[in-house]
């Protein structure tokens, strides 16, 4: 498992690295033929960590209802995202990670509920499983910021 998330941290620091170099306005910004931005990308990869990793392991999460409410799977960018949340989600990326290092080592993810990933069809039954989905999706998610932070170039 700490290699997955070491796998983890490493897609984060892409993450952020977009997010530092780009302009809050190019980070809000919806290029033609795509249905959202890079910041919806990101936040939507921490919230979902979130949501597979503590919430089907029932335990608390370290994102707002706020946060899961505006970035978890369906919803969609609803208009500017603020320099003061960008900041927050920036924070999210690696407290999130280092938190789930510790969590992991203190064996607090022993009550997984089993879930149907609705894009592959794949079962999570375990942490193990949920962490392999969670490198999956963000690889995605990171491929789509690429493809934006292009298209937003052009």
């Amino acid at each position: 498992m700490h290699f997955s998330l070491e796998v983890l941290t490493n897609t984060r620091i892409f993450f952020n690295k977009y997010l530092e170099k780009t302009a809050l306005e190019d980070l809000n910004k919806i290029p033609q033929g795509f249905n959202n931005n890079i910041i919806w990308n990101v936040g939507h990869i921490v919230v979902t960590q979130q949501l597979l990793a503590y919430k089907l392991s029932g335990l608390p999460m370290m994102v707002s209802e706020t946060l899961i409410a505006k970035y978890m799977k369906g919803t969609k960018p609803e208009g500017f995202v603020s320099q003061k949340e960008v900041d927050e989600i920036k924070k999210l990326l690696f407290d999130t990670i280092e938190q789930t290092k510790k969590d992991f080592d203190d064996n607090l993810f022993k009550n997984f509920h089993e879930y149907t990933v609705s894009t592959t069809g794949n079962i999570l039954i375990n942490i193990d499983d949920a962490f392999q989905f969670i490198l999956f999706h963000e690889g995605i998610h990171l491929g789509y910021v690429m493809a934006l932070s292009r298209a937003i170039k052009n």
